[in-house]
């Protein structure tokens, strides 16, 4: 059987063509780097970066959370005044404004609510437009508090360095990093507390693996996220439909219309399998846009804030016809789900996998005395059909376990795609 043919989507994307939000600057945050927890106990996907306004999750150098499950993520509603008159006072004092109003929002319970410092939010808004400064690797919380490497990036100075998926993190520059927040050891990776964290500056990352301990330097690069990838599988008669398979890392700007422009490529006769496993999130606008390749218009979402409605529309797209098929797992998360959510409500695609997340709060980012940043929730968003996301997740119309990607391309054969 022939192999996956790979293409470019990002090539044929026409950029600047994102539907903008209704509201400017909200957020439907996933799990990111950066997001405040009073206790530390934030076992949450925090890459050194995070995509940032406006659903977002970080697409790379993150803090990851697989073993959280959904569940009622939102306490009292942090109160935006208190919270910016917190940092004035503070910073009124000669104190930290960031902290104090870190501490206002860590009081709430809400958990998607984060305050994140000047520099921070500048490296979210870097992920958002597709590049970060890192080493390339992602953190989870493991057990007993310490840190483990859950991804590398191929090519990246961890990978250089030969760190792998679940070595140790011991210490960064010569700093334990055992029982600390898993964002700040991702702020240290990042270089958020060095006075300059630019490309090519050195990191000292102390790394433990079966029992065997040792250090490397690494050098921090600037690096391109890659949130969209497609490849045409061939089909396979017995057990698979041709296909393009589309695999959506996270919705940072341009991801919209390169999902657009990768099902452009599909031919009479294909399907399309919509890969949004381990999606954390990301802008709600680039979900809808994505939205807009597989719909003819109509309704993708609606969210409120402060009580006040809203309705996210799609445009027409150019694949409304062709057997869709959407892969999703506990991973997928924020505006990954507001995507299937909407395909699966509209009858467009059969959803198949383990259910989601369940992160369907909407933030809004406010600026503080000192320049820092809080991101507070406002509300929240619902499928086409009314159906909450928030604490719930999205169900598979098929719930699988075992190869869900299997499962998924013999659902598409039933559904007419090529063979």
């Amino acid at each position: 059987m022939p192999g996956p043919s790979m293409f470019h989507p990002q090539r044929r994307a026409r950029r600047g063509a994102a539907l903008t939000l209704v509201f400017a600057g909200v957020l439907a945050t996933g799990a990111a780097a950066g997001s405040w927890s009073p206790d530390g106990r934030d076992g949450r996907k925090a890459p050194e970066t995070r995509a940032v306004p406006r659903t977002a999750a970080r697409p790379a150098d993150r803090a990851v959370a697989r073993d959280e499950r959904p569940g009622d993520g939102t306490g009292t509603p942090v109160d935006r005044t208190e919270v910016e008159a917190a940092a004035a006072r503070a910073v009124e004092d000669g104190k930290s404004g960031t902290e104090a109003a870190a501490e206002v929002v860590g009081r709430s319970g809400d958990r998607w609510s984060a305050v994140y410092s000047a520099r921070e939010y500048e490296g979210l808004e870097r992920a958002l437009n597709g590049t970060y400064i890192g080493v390339g690797l992602s953190a989870r919380r493991a057990a007993g508090g310490s840190t483990e490497v859950d991804s590398v990036r191929p090519g990246s100075p961890a990978d250089r360095a030969g760190l792998r998926s679940g070595d140790r993190l011991r210490s960064i520059d010569g700093t334990p990093v055992d029982g600390r927040p898993v964002t700040e050891v991702v702020a240290r990776l990042r270089g958020d507390t060095t006075a300059w964290p630019g490309p090519g500056t050195p990191v000292r990352i102390g790394v433990e693996r079966a029992g065997r301990g040792w250090e490397r330097t690494l050098y921090r690069e600037r690096l391109a996220t890659e949130s969209v990838t497609a490849e045409r599988l061939a089909g396979d008669g017995a057990a698979g439909a041709a296909a393009v398979r589309i695999k959506v890392g996270s919705f940072t700007r341009g991801t919209g219309e390169q999902v657009r422009a990768a099902a452009a490529e599909a031919l009479p006769g294909e399907g399309i399998l919509l890969d949004l496993r381990g999606n954390s999130g990301g802008l709600v606008d680039e979900a809808v846009t994505a939205a807009s390749a597989f719909l003819d218009g109509g309704l993708v979402a609606t969210y409120d804030v402060h009580g006040s409605q809203r309705a996210l529309e799609a445009r027409t797209g150019a694949a409304t016809a062709l057997p869709l098929v959407v892969l999703v797992d506990g991973g997928t998360m924020s505006a990954a789900e507001l995507l299937a959510g909407a395909l699966q409500d509209r009858g467009r695609a059969v959803v198949v996998g383990s259910r989601t997340f369940g992160k369907g709060s909407v933030q809004m980012p406010s600026r503080l005395a000192d320049g820092s940043v809080a991101e507070l929730t406002v509300g929240h968003y619902r499928t086409p059909a009314g159906r909450v996301v928030d604490g719930r997740g999205i169900a598979p119309d098929l719930l699988v376990r075992g190869d869900a990607e299997e499962r998924a391309r013999t659902v598409l054969s039933g559904l007419g795609g090529g063979s």
